[in-house]
């Protein structure tokens, strides 16, 4: 999921962006909101889908409960984004190839 939705330590392009130029410098204001915006639903949103295939969803619980149970394990997860992120290091483009 991490290197599907461009999270780090995966986002390689995302670094090159930015020590030559990319978005950061292309997009301004709402462009800029916009973008960030979808990165976070994409996140959000492979989230939903691995609470539903992987930990079945609001599975225990129906109705009302089942929808919060489901929302709590997808915010776990998300949450589980932001921490990878905040203690793994972004790769170079040779440990990646080392590493694969």
């Amino acid at each position: 999921m991490l290197a599907e939705t461009n999270r780090a330590p995966f986002d390689l392009p995302e670094a090159e962006a930015e020590i030559v130029a990319g978005y950061n410098v292309e997009y301004s204001g709402i462009a800029f909101a916009l973008f960030f915006l979808a990165e976070y639903s994409n996140m959000l949103l492979f989230s939903a889908l691995f609470s539903i295939l992987f930990l079945g969803g609001g599975a225990p619980f129906t109705g009302y409960l089942g929808i919060l149970f489901f929302i709590c394990k997808s915010l776990v997860i998300s949450a589980s984004f932001i921490v990878i992120r905040a203690g793994l290091p972004r790769l170079r483009y040779d440990q990646l190839m080392i590493k694969s």
